[in-house]
């Protein structure tokens, strides 16, 4: 598949401190690829150097198969971009503040509508932006990355200030770009519960270094299940299944075991069954995405 984004060894260091080292960064045509991180763990410096906004100190960026320091103009007129917050005019309307846009990415009519009608601000065109709520600015800012219909879309945490209604028209609209427009997306968020529902490709990023890349898929597969059984005699319970090569653990008045078939787990019933040790219960716990990233950026990093 085409690599729409590519970085190599990409790195932004401020004074000693890199608050970006050594990211390779990889977005395939048609991804939506979910740029996931505590904040200030160097997603919107990422999403800066690949747009041209912060040189970086070491490492190279590819746009469509172009370096970006050579094709810089080629590759910003294919690429729209939503970072950190959205810039307008207060006292102009909305419809004012994408005529704007309009002309500096020269652009029909047609695109201006229609962006306005895809984030849902058709009725809210013709009034001032100062008016606007900070969900409506946010999604006029996402009007004005789509207003050229770009190849590549960059946003950086899209969602920030919008209601629950609005975070799922915006997920729902994310979600349609790649087969209705032929739009790639790469976008940034600390919100989980929103990359897991709309992302097929993940990257985290934890103190400006890349810890994990691959599919949603790859990510959720990382979660290994663990089972609980719970007896009246957990200590005669352990030496029984580890005499009979089991390796539990200790948890919540509980013995814990990883990777366990279920053949094994119906093995160690019956066996503790026969040397009259009452199960009281058998649990299986699967983690939730949150719980694999606490795993990979360490449990100590808050959201």
């Amino acid at each position: 598949m085409n690599q729409i984004v590519s970085t190599h060894n990409l790195s932004k260091r401020y004074g000693n401190t890199y608050r970006v080292k050594d990211v390779n960064l990889s977005v395939c045509e048609g991804d939506i690829y979910g740029f996931l991180g505590p904040n200030g763990a160097g997603k919107s410096t990422t999403l800066k150097m690949i747009l041209g906004l912060t040189r970086p100190t070491d490492g190279k960026v590819t746009v469509f198969g172009k370096d970006f320091g050579v094709n810089r103009r080629l590759i910003l007129s294919q690429t729209g971009s939503l970072i950190e917050s959205p810039s307008y005019y207060g006292h102009l309307t909305g419809l004012e503040n994408m005529r704007v846009i309009q002309r500096l990415r020269d652009v029909p009519d047609k695109n201006v509508l229609e962006s306005l009608k895809i984030v849902r601000l058709e009725n809210q065109k013709d009034k001032k932006v100062e008016q606007y709520s900070l969900g409506m600015k946010q999604r006029l800012g996402i009007a004005m990355g789509l207003l050229s219909f770009p190849k590549l879309l960059i946003l950086d945490e899209p969602t920030n200030g919008l209601d629950p209604a609005g975070i799922g028209e915006i997920r729902e609209l994310i979600k349609s770009l790649p087969q209705r427009y032929e739009m790639t997306v790469l976008i940034s968020s600390h919100l989980l519960s929103e990359i897991e529902q709309m992302a097929t490709t993940v990257g985290i990023i934890n103190d400006g270094i890349m810890m994990f890349q691959g599919s949603m898929e790859a990510l959720k597969n990382k979660n290994r299940p663990t089972i609980m059984v719970k007896t009246q005699n957990n200590k005669l319970a352990h030496k029984l299944l580890f005499d009979m090569g089991f390796s539990p653990g200790e948890r919540e008045a509980a013995l814990v075991f990883e990777n366990l078939t279920d053949r094994q787990v119906a093995q160690a019933n019956r066996s503790l069954v026969e040397a009259n040790i009452d199960v009281l219960r058998i649990e299986e716990h699967k983690k939730n995405l949150e719980s694999i990233f606490l795993d990979i950026t360490g449990k100590e990093r808050s959201l």
